[in-house]
């Protein structure tokens, strides 16, 4: 979870400003999802989008990206990561449905994630596998969200950010 994390705050800076530009690099673009790979050490890449759209419109909140990410110093693939663009109350939950496959998500901060690495595995085949997703999550202010993603490019962008990160795999 904390690499997830350090990931998201990467992307956040990436659109944030020319010089934290220098921290990742966008290795290729596929459809509605992209690949990045980090440009320090330990290297982490991650596949990442954002939502086609964000249900109530009118409500206030920071950037919103969900990530696949690939640590190999950590022997770690395919860690599911959600950033929502507000906090959460303690406890929260964040439900991710693609299809007829339904996760739920643990929170921390303004991030969700994936408890299991095993529910892990199955939310990436979920994500390769189908065509759109909703994320649904209640702020700590009571409001309730929903975010909508096009899977389009989802498997080619994973792929993408694993290979990037096999190299560095041990």
């Amino acid at each position: 979870m904390r690499r997830a994390v350090v990931a998201a705050c990467a992307v956040v800076a990436l659109s944030a400003t020319p010089v934290a530009a220098q921290e990742v690099k966008l290795v290729q673009k596929f459809n509605d999802w992209a690949a990045y790979v980090s440009q320090g050490s330990p290297k982490v890449c991650f596949a990442v989008s954002q939502p086609r759209k964000s249900l109530p419109r009118n409500v206030r909140r920071g950037p919103i990206y969900f990530y696949a990410s690939e640590y190999p110093g950590d022997q770690i693939s395919g860690e599911i990561s959600v950033k929502m663009g507000y906090p959460f109350p303690p406890g929260g939950k964040v439900t991710v449905t693609i299809g007829s496959d339904s996760f739920e998500l643990f929170t921390k901060d303004e991030g969700a994630f994936v408890e299991k690495p095993e529910d892990e595995a199955k939310l990436i085949e979920a994500l390769k596998a189908g065509s759109a997703m909703t994320v649904k999550g209640r702020s700590a202010r009571g409001t309730n969200t929903t975010d909508e993603y096009s899977l389009s490019g989802t498997s080619d962008a994973i792929e993408r950010a694993a290979k990037e990160c096999a190299s560095e795999a041990g």
